[in-house]
C-alpha cells in the first residue's frame, strides 16, 4: 500500500505538472501550499538553449531584483586605504587588503562576495585556486572588480545579482522567499528574465529560452510560460 503525506497530497491537488503557468498563476500556488516552519526561498531555473562550452555563449551577466533578494549577503572589500571606510560604510561587512588576503589564503571564507578594486587584483589572482571552487573569486562581468567599489557594495546590497549558466545550461536565480508580496516577486522573476533574454548572443540560432520553471526551497516545480515582460 502506498502512503501519500499530507503535504504531497496537497502539492497534487493543486498543481498541474503537465501545465504551463503564467508568473503571476504560479506565484499564487507557490504561497498558497501550507507553509513550512522557515521562510523559504523562492527560485527560478531557466533551460537556454546555449553550449556554454563556447566562450560566447558561457552567460554571465548581472540583474537586478527591484525587491531584493530577502537574503542577507555578506560582503568583502578588497581596496586601497582611502576606499574601506567609505566601503563599510556604504554597507561592506568587512574591508581591507593585504590583511584579508592573508586570511584568504589561510582558508577564510565568511563571505558571499568580495568586491576588488583592479588594482587588487594581481595579489588576489594568486588565490585563484582557493577562491575559484568557492565561487569567490571577483570577475567583471559580474561587477565585482570595480574601480569605484562603493558603488559595487550599494549595488549589491540593494538587490543586484549574478546569473551565470551552469555546464547543463540552466540558470539558477533567487527572486525572493515566500513571505513576499506576490506583486514583488513578479517584478523580481520580470526582472531576471528580461536580462536573460537580453543577453542572447548575437550568433545564437534555436531556441534560447527552452525551459522556465519556478519552486520554492522544499516545493514543486512549476513550468511558466516563456513570456518576456
Amino acid at each position: 500500500m502506498k502512503f501519500t503525506t499530507k503535504r504531497k497530497k496537497e502539492i497534487l491537488d493543486k498543481v498541474n505538472f503537465n501545465k504551463e503557468y503564467s508568473i503571476n498563476e504560479a506565484v499564487d500556488i507557490i504561497k498558497d501550499l501550507k507553509a513550512l516552519n522557515f521562510d523559504e526561498t523562492i527560485e527560478i531555473a531557466i533551460n537556454l538553449g546555449v553550449d556554454p562550452r563556447h566562450a560566447d555563449q558561457n552567460i554571465r551577466v548581472t540583474s537586478s531584483l527591484p525587491n531584493g533578494s530577502g537574503k542577507k549577503v555578506k560582503i568583502l572589500v578588497l581596496s586601497n586605504e582611502s576606499d574601506i571606510k567609505k566601503s563599510i560604510d556604504a554597507g561592506a561587512d568587512y574591508a581591507g587588503n593585504d590583511d584579508f588576503l592573508q586570511k584568504l589564503e589561510s582558508g577564510w571564507s565568511d563571505i558571499d562576495t568580495i568586491v576588488a578594486h583592479p588594482s587588487i587584483m594581481p595579489k588576489l589572482g594568486k588565490l585563484g585556486k582557493i577562491l575559484g571552487p568557492k565561487g569567490l573569486m571577483p570577475n567583471p562581468k559580474s561587477g565585482t572588480v570595480s574601480s569605484n567599489v562603493v558603488n559595487s557594495v550599494k549595488d549589491i546590497k540593494s538587490g543586484r545579482i549574478e546569473l551565470r549558466v551552469d555546464k547543463n545550461g540552466i540558470v539558477h536565480a533567487p527572486i525572493g522567499k515566500k513571505s513576499f508580496p506576490s506583486k514583488h516577486l513578479v517584478e523580481n522573476y520580470n526582472s531576471v528574465l528580461k536580462t536573460i533574454s537580453g543577453s542572447k548572443p548575437p550568433s545564437f540560432k534555436g531556441t534560447f529560452l527552452k525551459k522556465i520553471t519556478i519552486s520554492s526551497t522544499m516545493g514543486p516545480g512549476l513550468k511558466i510560460e516563456r513570456v518576456v515582460v
